[in-house]
């Protein structure tokens, strides 16, 4: 694998998926939405060209060839009162279609899709690839349709396809608001942080592991399949909360709500076998590392009142 087309190369995989691409001297030619506020993510370098183009720019994007591999990372609409909206979501499907498109006109040899764990719905038990799928929401329906139909175009154009379904991501380029950043937020407050019983099993993989995946999947990988990215480690969440808690240590205070006894508990436990046979990679980073360097940059993300600052601390 010698050059790349990354789209949503500033997003939290994006950003970790080109610094290792770099790091094993692969060019990357990355697209990004013109108005992100995420593009410092990236670095100067000489195998690095940042290009502006938005999702709905791939079809009319004809000036690429003599690439390798397609990431195709980006996704639109993925605020939470936007994940719901099935007229929103659809778009993604034709955008996904678009960049298989695209991926064929760059005399790609392979496409990587980033699928989601919302595909599957709510499991109760151990996830896998051949899992049946149920989603309940459009950002997932929409996921699981963009996967189908891409594998479709790119197999009547003879290219692999490889769609990676991504469980929970974390890291110092965490969305605003998901879990682990309100609680961070919180603590930096000195305000305690509220959860639910948080009994459920979970799986959190670091940003730097899932590049290195998206990585080795582009540079390994010869046939079209589904995977599971995630750890592969599962326990309760409320485990993962009060090591959060520890690792922050003073001004950190956790309240959980009560159990409600009986029902089914859904949660996130990944089969991450097939994956880590297939790239000969097994997740590296703890999240006791991982959690530690992401408390070390939002406490200089946020300030004493918990409102954003510009930049992380370097």
């Amino acid at each position: 694998m010698e050059r790349v087309i990354i789209t949503g190369a500033a997003s939290m995989i994006g950003a970790a998926l080109v610094e290792e691409c770099l790091k094993n001297h692969v060019e990357v030619l990355a697209l990004v939405r013109k108005a992100s506020a995420h593009r410092d993510r990236l670095p100067q370098s000489d195998l690095l060209t940042v290009r502006d183009c938005s999702l709905e720019e791939l079809a009319f994007l004809t000036d690429v060839e003599g690439y390798d591999v397609f990431y195709h990372l980006a996704w639109g609409h993925t605020a939470k009162e936007s994940r719901d909206n099935p007229v929103l979501q659809e778009k993604n499907i034709r955008y996904t279609l678009d960049a298989v498109e695209l991926a064929r006109r760059a005399g790609c040899r392979c496409f990587i899709g980033a699928g989601s764990q919302a595909e599957y719905g709510p499991v109760e038990g151990i996830i896998s690839p051949d899992t049946k799928v149920h989603p309940q929401i459009a950002y997932g329906i929409a996921k699981y349709a963009a996967g189908k139909l891409s594998r479709k175009l790119c197999d009547s154009y003879r290219m692999t396809h490889v769609w990676a379904r991504v469980f929970s991501v974390y890291g110092r380029n965490d969305n605003a608001d998901t879990m682990l950043d309100y609680a961070i937020k919180q603590f930096i407050k000195g305000e305690a942080a509220y959860f639910s019983a948080a009994a459920q099993p979970w799986d959190y993989l670091h940003e730097k592991d899932a590049g290195k995946i998206f990585y080795l999947l582009g540079e390994k990988c010869e046939a079209s399949k589904i995977y599971c990215v995630a750890s592969g480690e599962s326990r309760p969440l409320k485990e993962f909360i009060k090591e959060l808690q520890d690792a922050f240590g003073e001004g950190a205070e956790c309240k959980f709500a009560e159990s409600e006894a009986g029902g089914s508990v859904y949660g996130l436990q990944a089969d991450v076998a097939e994956l880590v046979q297939d790239i000969r990679y097994k997740p590296q980073i703890s999240f006791a590392e991982g959690i530690a360097d992401m408390i070390a940059h939002k406490r200089g993300e946020y300030d004493e009142e918990g409102k954003p600052v510009d930049s992380y601390v370097q």
